[in-house]
């Protein structure tokens, strides 16, 4: 049934992608590597009920981690209304109502709590995305930035008081060390 949903999911972002551009990559093949499969490596990094997928773009990582984790609830954001308005339909056409489309930037975002899981993908410099996202980290939550090679430079820029992990993620169909998550956490 899974694998169902995300046949599904692709289906419908090649369909979209034919006249609206949401992601660059065509390939079936690499959409379920780069998509789908890189989505699902941070899982098992997941904390808590409540998760915000800060830049989700055309719904990555967000709709595939709603797939397989159908009792948490993702919150994806995107400031770019067509890939949102995307993610709603794709979020509806799946039965997923574990999740919630929102149009905003993330500094202007107000849900009026605080998220177990913040995750990032591809969305900027990790000093950046504490500035722009790490509001909504809660007390004891994760912020987890995932990135491609491991981003030493970036580490070295945090600002206080933020903590981190790197691990490195293995994605199939993805070469050994290409992909990582960095956990940042609250030392406060």
């Amino acid at each position: 049934m899974t694998d169902d949903k995300f046949d599904l999911l692709l289906d419908e972002l090649e369909r979209w992608n034919r006249n609206v551009n949401l992601t660059a990559v065509r390939d079936r093949e690499q959409m379920r590597t780069l998509h789908i499969a890189d989505s699902l490596a941070v899982r098992p990094l997941l904390q808590g009920s409540e998760i915000l997928d800060v830049g989700t773009g055309p719904g990555f990582p967000g709709l595939p981690l709603a797939i397989v984790e159908p009792d948490r609830r993702f919150s994806l954001l995107d400031s770019n209304n067509r890939k949102i308005m995307f993610v709603q339909h794709a979020a509806g056409l799946l039965g997923l109502d574990n999740v919630t489309a929102v149009r905003a930037r993330s500094e202007d975002y107000a849900p009026g709590r605080r998220f177990d899981t913040v995750i990032a993908r591809a969305v900027a410099s990790l000093p950046k995305l504490v500035e722009m996202a790490g509001h909504h980290v809660g007390e004891d939550g994760v912020f987890i930035a995932l990135k491609g090679r491991y981003p030493a430079a970036e580490i070295e820029e945090l600002p206080a008081p933020w903590s981190h992990e790197v691990i490195a993620l293995d994605v199939p169909g993805l070469e050994a060390g290409s992909r990582h998550a960095v956990l940042l956490r609250r030392t406060d």
